[in-house]
């Protein structure tokens, strides 16, 4: 059971078609929140709609590629001509890890990443802002980063960069709105049970079992809606005196 923790308040998922940022908007929908799809992938994003409203809730799909500043802004302003106004936002949207050494990394990979994870990152948070501040009302923004954003792995330079950036983007942020009470945050996801991780254990051969315990002090994956309870209750009035942090939902991982 999820209580309305965000009844009457409008938010922004970006990268919500699937993955992590699906489980968030499903679950700000069971608090309650009226919720913005945002997606570059249209099919994926409007099943993720219809799943939301055969639940009873409430969502509308917006396709954005966030690398654009001018969709970014249309994204915003459809989202307030829609619902009325923006309370919380979430950034999720990023892209698959990069897998080169930092000798031979891809460059047009990494100009593509950077655009997505960190750019885009950075583009969602300056028109969010903005909307935000011209309310006048105060409100939440999220930003998801990594645990590579605070312990490098290799042969991901672009990305560890990027989930870098965010973390420091988001102080940034914090520092400069919360005299117009608005919180700026960070969760730092660790190993998540997705699709690409599967696809990483398939690489390699290993089990769920033998590999967790290397990634997690718990001995298994995160799961998705475990990363989004996070992001709802840095989202909701519960965590009003909280910002420029980061909570780790890395099972500990960092703290070795």
């Amino acid at each position: 059971m999820t209580f309305p923790v965000l009844q009457d308040k409008v938010a922004i998922v970006t990268g919500s078609a699937m993955g992590m940022g699906l489980a968030t908007a499903k679950l700000f929908a069971d608090a309650k929140a009226k919720v913005v799809v945002a997606d570059f992938n249209e099919e994926k994003g409007r099943e993720a709609v219809a799943e939301i409203e055969a639940s009873g809730g409430i969502a509308h799909f917006i396709k954005v590629d966030i690398s654009k500043s001018e969709q970014v802004q249309a994204m915003v302003a459809e989202t307030v001509e829609k619902f009325g106004r923006l309370d919380v936002a979430v950034n999720n949207a990023a892209l698959t890890p990069d897998n080169a050494p930092a000798a031979a990394f891809d460059e047009d990979y990494w100009d593509k990443l950077i655009s997505i994870d960190l750019t885009g990152t950075a583009l969602c948070m300056k028109y969010e802002l903005q909307q935000l501040i011209k309310q006048g009302e105060g409100g939440s923004i999220v930003n998801i980063s990594s645990v590579s954003g605070y312990r490098p792995q290799p042969n991901n330079i672009a990305y560890v960069a990027a989930k870098h950036g965010v973390v420091g983007m988001t102080k940034v942020a914090a520092l400069e709105n919360g005299d117009q009470n608005i919180r700026v945050n960070t969760v730092a996801p660790g190993a998540i049970d997705t699709p690409m991780l599967r696809g990483a254990l398939e690489e390699t051969g290993q089990t769920e079992e033998e590999f967790a315990p290397q990634l997690s002090l718990l001995g298994r994956f995160g799961q998705a809606r475990e990363i989004a309870e996070a992001s709802l209750w840095l989202a909701s009035d519960q965590a009003s005196y909280i910002t420029g942090t980061v909570i780790h939902a890395d099972a500990g991982y960092t703290s070795r």
